[in-house]
């Protein structure tokens, strides 16, 4: 591991990259924060506008993932990412602009976080898709666990420090300062030393047939399949369950919101420590088997919450909130064990003119289920109670356990 950290040190482009990406995630941790409390207090809006803002954000990764991920392999990937920050950047930048003005309203507000959606779609998929361009495969996994050290850190200590930033500075001005972590993202992406020869493409094709190969590859490679069909099951799970949890967690057990966040805190913590140990993991054990190991964590984690929940609750407050604490631990460093060998693996395996599409394919639709996972899951708390759906949701979870350890996945490694 030191010697490949060493050695990826002195790739070229890599620093600028990895800055770049480590700057953007702390920029989005602090809209975490500052958005949802822009939209309530500021704007005032009831608990559906509220779920209609929130669903502004997400929904171009439904409608416009697959499209995204063609139209990503048919362009340099460097300057898409560079205008794609650029756009972020510009659409955040107009919420505090049009507040100053008194012209900021909650549709206005939605329009501007539909469009950055848009472009968020259009980063993450050509993000992903240059860093094997950047790096040799070798070296792949030591990158993507660097990248999630930065994402595990910022999601630890970004949502406090967007509360504090908010608390001081008021949501409109925090949000403007992400803003400005975009245009700092797009001067780090430009300044990435990478030979990127313009894609060829074949006469006459059209947008259907490269979503159709992307799709193919996808869902259609021995190893690609599981691991997708896995990832969803597993993205369609820790919605609901991350859905199903708060609702518990702050009505019927009535935690203290510190606490509540404290729980998060450490789940965050965890998957700093596992994002530093999955090079080593990987390099010893294989992606694929570092990937199973990690996902069967999920389930075990999430059935020691039901019983927890269900069997002490409120009767023992300090039992319940001690296995809380570790089982979001267990989550959480599960996170960073498997996520950069899961990116690494799909990256090695996937020709570079189909990087776009696969990384858009996969994206649109863990995201997509996401989004069901978490209308599901408080649909299914609604209808059936805690108990059934914390048990369904820790079936799901083992499920994408299943399908991952009983295929080709198991056996995979990093080329």
């Amino acid at each position: 591991m030191g010697d490949d950290v060493t050695t990826l040190r002195r790739a070229p482009g890599f620093r600028s990259y990895w800055s770049a990406a480590t700057v953007s995630s702390f920029g989005s941790a602090v809209s975490a924060v500052a958005v949802p409390v822009l939209v309530v207090r500021v704007l005032h809006a009831s608990a559906f506008e509220v779920g209609l803002v929130n669903a502004a954000q997400f929904l171009p990764y439904a409608l416009f993932g697959l499209i995204v991920g063609a139209y990503v392999d048919r362009f340099r990937r460097k300057p898409l990412l560079i205008w794609a920050s650029v756009g972020r950047g510009a659409c955040l930048g107009t919420i505090p602009v049009l507040w100053l003005t008194g012209l900021l309203n909650l549709w206005v507000t939605a329009a501007a976080l539909f469009v950055f959606g848009i472009l968020s779609v259009v980063g993450f998929a050509a993000t992903q898709s240059l860093l094997p361009r950047i790096v040799p495969g070798p070296l792949l996994l030591a990158a993507n666990a660097r990248v999630d050290q930065s994402d595990a850190a910022a999601q630890t200590v970004g949502p406090a420090l967007g509360g504090v930033l908010v608390s001081i500075m008021t949501a409109p001005a925090a949000i403007a300062l992400n803003a400005v972590s975009y245009f700092v993202d797009a001067a780090l992406v430009a300044r990435v030393r990478v030979v990127e020869p313009q894609p060829a493409r074949q006469a006459g094709a059209r947008l259907r047939s490269d979503i159709a190969d992307g799709l193919r590859w996808t869902y259609g490679h021995p190893t690609l399949a599981p691991l997708a069909l896995s990832t969803h099951l597993w993205f369609l799970a820790n919605a609901a369950a991350l859905t199903v949890f708060a609702t518990l967690a702050l009505r019927t057990l009535a935690l203290p919101a510190a606490v509540y966040g404290a729980i998060l805190a450490v789940s965050g913590v965890a998957m700093l420590l596992g994002a530093t140990a999955a090079p080593r993991l990987g390099t010893r054990f294989g992606a694929g088997r570092t990937i199973v190991a990690a996902r069967a964590a999920y389930p075990i984690a999430w059935a020691a919450i039901t019983l927890a929940i269900v069997g002490i609750g409120v009767a023992a407050p300090t039992a319940t909130g001690v296995v809380l604490f570790v089982a979001f631990a267990v989550h959480g460093a599960a996170a960073g064990c498997e996520n950069s060998n899961e990116m690494s693996l799909r990256q090695s395996v996937t020709p570079d003119a189909l990087l776009g599409r696969m990384n858009g394919t996969m994206r649109s639709a863990n995201r997509t289920l996401a989004a069901v996972g978490a209308v599901g899951g408080g649909a299914l708390m609604t209808v059936a109670g805690d108990s059934a759906a914390l048990l369904a949701l820790t079936l799901v979870f083992a499920a994408a356990v299943v399908v991952a350890a009983w295929s080709p996945l198991r056996t995979a490694t990093v080329r």
